[in-house]
């Protein structure tokens, strides 16, 4: 594959470790825009972003405490979301308007390859599904529903997907709170 596997103003389906996502780059505010309109998602819920490897996605968080260093040392790469303080680095349309993004690094040789083929190695994501159904199964749902508007990389490597969303962990001023309970038992 060549080096840049996403245009600009372009969406990506791919397979995570929990269910399959949909993603663009996180400067990208039309391919962003895209992913709002795909999903039908409600513009009050922001993006998160992930990467194979956290020390790229750090640039765009304030704040990361001892607690949450814990955390990331556990459970990275994992079905965690971890949500920080956003740095000036961090486009504030993926964030909905709040001053906190999320951050993830899945346990996905599958999504390793695609992050690696990406400038800054940082996809903005949320999950490949219309708002409010359930998230595409496999390869072949997701090209069966979506792979006229979005670009659906076939999975390279056989990894089972859990089907349940991440563990999602506030981390702002000391506070560890659990927001949402999946896989990941905190």
């Amino acid at each position: 594959m060549e080096k840049s596997i996403i245009k600009k103003g372009e969406a990506l389906g791919f397979q995570t470790d929990t269910v399959w996502g949909l993603g663009c780059l996180p400067d990208d505010f039309e391919a962003v825009e895209k992913i709002y309109e795909i999903k039908n998602r409600d513009r009050s819920k922001p993006l998160i972003l992930m990467s194979h490897e956290v020390k790229y996605l750090e640039k765009y968080v304030l704040g990361i405490s001892a607690q949450a260093k814990l955390l990331m040392d556990k459970f990275f790469p994992g079905a965690l979301t971890l949500i920080f303080k956003r740095s000036e680095l961090c486009p504030s349309f993926i964030c909905a308007g709040f001053d906190t993004v999320g951050i993830r690094v899945p346990n996905s040789k599958n999504f390793r390859e695609i992050t690696t083929q990406v400038e800054g190695y940082v996809l903005a994501t949320t999950s490949l599904n219309i708002s409010n159904e359930p998230p595409c199964k496999d390869y072949k749902e997701a090209c069966e529903k979506f792979s006229d508007r979005v670009k659906i990389i076939e999975p390279k490597y056989r990894e089972n997907i859990q089907n349940l969303a991440s563990t999602v962990v506030l981390c702002v001023d000391d506070e560890i709170k659990v927001l949402r309970q999946g896989s990941v038992k905190i």
